[in-house]
């Protein structure tokens, strides 16, 4: 209700909500409840016994919320942050609270920068990334991809188009950047 002048209605009393409403207050009277034996209030039992565990040994700075005050005891250690995509996440932690849109948004490209930086780290290696494999565009044409996409209702035939595109754009790019590099190390060369 928004703000006017005019005085609010006063609350509808116990007797007038049960005469409206069949079943209203129907567990106001503890004999009624079925969990009143089990039930105890005590605002001491908690579940803790109010003292914290010994913490996790902190092996480079985590990520922390500016809302906290402290890492919890225990905390994930399995992909510490690393490259751009390490500073991106440290400043988003740093900058952002958690409950602006800014820090959200930088974590999701920190994750497409990581995926980038894995996919170049991979061409150091003797198996680097394949996308048709890896991928699973082989699937479409083996296990009847296309056929099950059409005269179903399914949810992603809305982004069936734009699938190539955000798979294999990257790849595209990066082949003619390369080439163009190369291209003119080799005009370089030649001079």
């Amino acid at each position: 209700m928004p703000y006017t002048a005019e005085k609010p209605k006063i609350a509808e009393s116990r007797e007038e909500l049960r005469a409206r409403i069949p079943g209203w207050g129907v567990d106001l009277d503890p004999k009624d409840r079925p969990s009143v034996p089990r039930e105890r209030f005590d605002p001491a039992a908690n579940g803790g016994n109010g003292e914290l565990p010994e913490r996790q040994p902190e092996r480079w700075p985590r990520e922390r919320s500016i809302e906290h005050a402290m890492l919890t005891p225990v905390f994930g250690t399995s992909c510490p942050p690393k490259g751009l995509s390490g500073k991106m996440r440290r400043y988003a932690y740093q900058r952002f609270s958690e409950a602006r849109a800014a820090h959200w948004l930088l974590l999701i490209a920190a994750d497409r920068v990581d995926a980038t930086e894995s996919h170049l780290q991979s061409f150091r290696t003797l198996r680097p990334d394949n996308p048709i494999t890896q991928t699973g565009v082989l699937s479409e044409f083996r296990r009847h991809g296309i056929s099950s996409r059409f005269g179903k209702k399914r949810a992603d035939l809305a982004h069936l188009p734009l699938d190539p595109i955000i798979v294999l754009a990257p790849w595209v790019l990066a082949y003619l950047a390369v080439r163009r590099l190369f291209r003119a190390l080799f005009r370089r060369g030649r001079s």
